[in-house]
This record gives structure tokens, sequence and C-alpha cells, in this order.
């Protein structure tokens, strides 16, 4: 193979439309646009996502459902099985947070059941569900809250 046999492939490379040179290209005056309407328009062939028309759009039409609670964005969840990275003992927000099991933005965290835990942790001022706690429990640990 040499530079000067190079060649893109076949229908690779298509010669450009050349509009709006007579009428005997098939595509003079309008250059295939049709009469009038956005598409016709300079630079104004684009139309908005949902629009439809000048009618009013689904997204409006319809009405809002559903609820998204900021301070769930402040809570964190930590797994039951990550639990075993810190000693056992006392755990509080701040050994979370210093073993980097939470974020910083967050201002509280909820022990949530996956996996198993093998340490006694006493927890303090964590919350944990239904699972994380006989969990916790049967492994000899408990809950102060």
């Amino acid at each position: 193979m040499k530079m000067n046999t190079l060649s893109p492939a076949e229908g690779a490379r298509q010669v450009p439309k050349r509009v709006g040179r007579g009428i005997g290209s098939g595509l003079g005056k309008t250059c295939g646009r049709g009469h009038k309407g956005s598409f016709a328009r300079s630079g104004k062939g684009k139309i908005k996502a949902g629009f439809e028309g000048g009618q009013s759009p689904m997204q409006r039409r319809l009405p809002k459902i559903g609820f998204h609670s900021k301070l769930a964005l402040d809570c964190a969840e930590v797994l039951l099985y990550k639990l075993d990275s810190l000693p056992a003992g006392d755990v509080d927000f701040a050994a979370l947070q210093a073993a980097k099991l939470v974020p910083n933005t967050a201002k509280s965290a909820k022990i949530v059941a996956k996996g198993d835990v093998t340490k006694a942790y006493v927890l303090k001022g964590i919350a944990a569900t239904a699972g994380a706690k006989a969990a916790i429990i049967a492994a000899g640990g408990s809950l102060a809250e």
C-alpha cells in the first residue's frame, strides 16, 4: 500500500448539492426548501424539543406527579457490610465521616441492610432499617438512639 494509491471507500464521498443555480438544476429558486414555513427560513430550521406546532405541549398538559424530598439529599446511606471496616465498639456520625463511608455534604446517615456484619457495634445517633437493626443485634451490637 502506498500513499498515492489510497482512496476513500466507494460512496463515502458525496458531491454536495449545488442549490440556487437555476430551474434546470432541479434545486433553483427555493433550493429544495419549499414555500414559506419555518424550514424555508434562514437559520430557523430547528424546532425545540416538545414543540407541537403551537398546541399546548404534552409536558404541560399532563399533571405533575411525584415528590422529591430535599431532606433525602442530606441523609447518606451506609451499607451494612461496609461497617466491618470500622473497629468494633461505638459508632457515631463522626466515625462514619472519618472512615469516609459518608460524604462531607451529608448531615445524617442511615444503615441499610446489605451483606453481613461480624463485629459488635453500638450505633449512636445513626438510623438503621429494620433488617440492619436485626443484623446488628444478632452480631452482638445494639442501637442507642
